[in-house]
């Protein structure tokens, strides 16, 4: 940090690019900001969600971090503060959100709260995290307050409690459930925005890698790298069978955070892609153009996404969509060959009841090795 002669100014403690008046779409995954440029153009939207504080814990929980954790400031967790202060400046966000530490060897950190958000990380991610890898970290915090993220990760803590206490009706806790589901797909796209904001704010790639590896594997960095974390990846997009496809579907349904290898993966894409170049060179969505964003270009550029993804994507399941689209022929065989993970061979010579196989290769192939 460097300070002004009168102690006020605060200033990157390193030459870092700043971003005036950029807009939360700069950064935001297509999929985000197409459902949250939805929202905001909703008639009413902000109307019925204020309507909806009453009911929230949102009171309830800034007085419970306000009692019972540490208020960040310039006598608490000093650093922690003059990071906070750093990304608020870089992405030029006006009023700097409160932030506590709590109590938790969980490492852990969320933005939350309806008029105002507030930062809550876990004492378990401090210790967890170096200087830099903790700036990536409260970048991504500041991502979500200038998204407006904060709002609705809060109303998903609401409805999580609330499905847990109207378990025992009937039906009340699948109709709430399902709205729940609906939400943390949202919200995982969300923290693919926010990663994106972590690394325009610490602008150290590898520092923004590093974190996410200790978040799955922790405090042992001299056991792990990079390239091999990135292969995980890979393998666990491209590997297996259509049985691995709908498991990778049942595992991630209940988080509200994408798996650690992939935000990495993602990560590393968009720091390679001409939007984070254009951002980088000041070229970049403002602020002052939302009210005028597009709900149409938007839902366009997320099923353009989408569309790509599935187009290069390795996972069983969308290799056989495609096979589907692309009108294969052999639908029966190959369906049970995806699902089994076997591999036709082309030199059996089919009778007239199709019964011939050749001699394929047996078992499904794989790549090499929050």
């Amino acid at each position: 940090m460097t300070n002004s002669t009168d102690g006020t100014e605060r200033l990157p403690g390193r030459d870092r690019r700043r971003f005036p008046g950029i807009s939360s779409r700069a950064y935001e995954h297509p999929a985000d900001r197409s459902a949250l440029v939805a929202l905001r153009k909703l008639t009413g939207f902000d109307t019925v969600f204020k309507a909806l504080s009453g009911l929230l814990p949102e009171r309830s929980l800034r007085l419970l971090f306000l009692s019972d954790s540490v208020r960040v400031g310039d006598e608490q967790f000093a650093h922690l503060h003059a990071m906070l202060r750093d990304a608020c400046y870089i992405l030029d966000l006006e009023k700097v959100p409160p932030m506590y530490v709590t109590q938790d060897p969980k490492p852990n950190a969320m933005c939350i709260g309806l008029d105002e958000p507030i930062i809550v990380v876990t004492t378990g991610l401090v210790e967890l995290l170096d200087e830099e890898e903790m700036r990536a970290v409260v970048g991504h915090e500041v991502g979500h307050a200038l998204s407006g993220h904060a709002v609705y990760r809060t109303i998903l803590l609401f409805l999580t409690n609330l499905a847990l206490k109207v378990a025992w009706i009937p039906l009340g806790n699948v109709a709430i459930m399902a709205i729940v589901t609906a939400l943390r797909e949202w919200f995982r796209k969300s923290e693919l925005s926010a990663d994106r904001a972590g690394l325009l704010v610490g602008q150290d790639l590898q520092a923004s890698m590093r974190g996410l590896m200790k978040l799955a594997g922790g405090n042992h960095l001299h056991e792990m790298n990079v390239d091999a974390f990135l292969k995980q990846a890979e393998e666990y997009e491209a590997g297996g069978d259509l049985r691995d496809s709908v498991l990778k579907i049942m595992n991630v349904l209940p988080r509200t955070h994408p798996f650690t290898t992939v935000r990495a993966a993602e990560l590393r894409t968009w720091a390679a892609s001409r939007d984070h170049q254009r951002i980088m060179e000041g070229h970049y969505d403002r602020r002052e153009d939302d009210k005028t964003s597009s709900v149409t270009d938007s839902f366009k550029q997320s099923a353009s996404h989408y569309g790509e993804s599935m187009k290069n994507s390795k996972d069983p399941l969308a290799t056989l969509v495609r096979d589907i689209a692309g009108g294969a022929g052999d639908l029966g065989g190959k369906l049970r060959d995806t699902f089994t993970g076997g591999n036709r061979g082309s030199g059996g010579s089919g009778g007239a009841n199709g019964g011939g196989e050749g001699n394929g290769n047996g078992g499904g192939t794989r790549p090499g090795a929050e």
